[in-house]
């Protein structure tokens, strides 16, 4: 029930996924980088919240090993109905992002993206590994290990001390 599959990849540096434009991104050019993986959408009542405090974490720790990365997604109540760019120019005009926003994604499911595999089966949720909705975030360590879940009503500012301490500042 929920449960998640075995993935073979120890690393999320071991993926590749597609930018909002459709090309190839190998994930381990973020080796030796704090990630928080986000599942974001347009339309969301979560959606003013995280991507305001998305753009000022990423504002306050980018010049210290930290990414975030962001992955649109359509899988909770059509949030996201646009293409990838379109939710790339939504982050990037309206709330200025500069972080990266990828290709449209499936978080859960038989289709779910590889990468989303791997996070689930690293962290699994409360009672079950499925993300319950939009804006589901993981942290991730400098060797590419999950060493945190956040469901959809924790803050990205709410875990700014598990940023910094993965970041070693702490």
């Amino acid at each position: 029930m929920g449960g998640c599959p075995s993935v073979e990849q120890k690393s999320i540096h071991e993926f590749t996924v597609k930018g909002a434009k459709g090309k190839d991104v190998d994930l381990s050019i973020y080796k030796g980088k704090v990630l928080l993986v986000v599942n974001v959408a347009s339309k969301c009542g979560f959606t003013n919240t995280n991507y305001t405090q998305l753009t000022e974490l990423y504002s306050k720790y980018k010049d210290r090993g930290f990414e975030i990365l962001a992955f649109p997604c359509n899988q909770f109540l059509n949030q996201e109905p646009g293409s990838s760019e379109d939710a790339e120019q939504f982050a990037c005009t309206r709330f200025k992002a500069e972080y990266p926003i990828f290709q449209k994604v499936r978080v859960n499911g038989k289709d779910a993206a590889p990468v989303y595999k791997f996070l689930k089966a690293s962290k699994g949720g409360f009672l079950w590994s499925s993300i319950k909705w939009n804006f589901t975030k993981f942290l991730v360590n400098k060797d590419g290990q999950v060493i945190g879940r956040y469901g959809t009503s924790t803050s990205p500012m709410a875990i700014e001390a598990d940023i910094q301490k993965a970041l070693g500042e702490v």
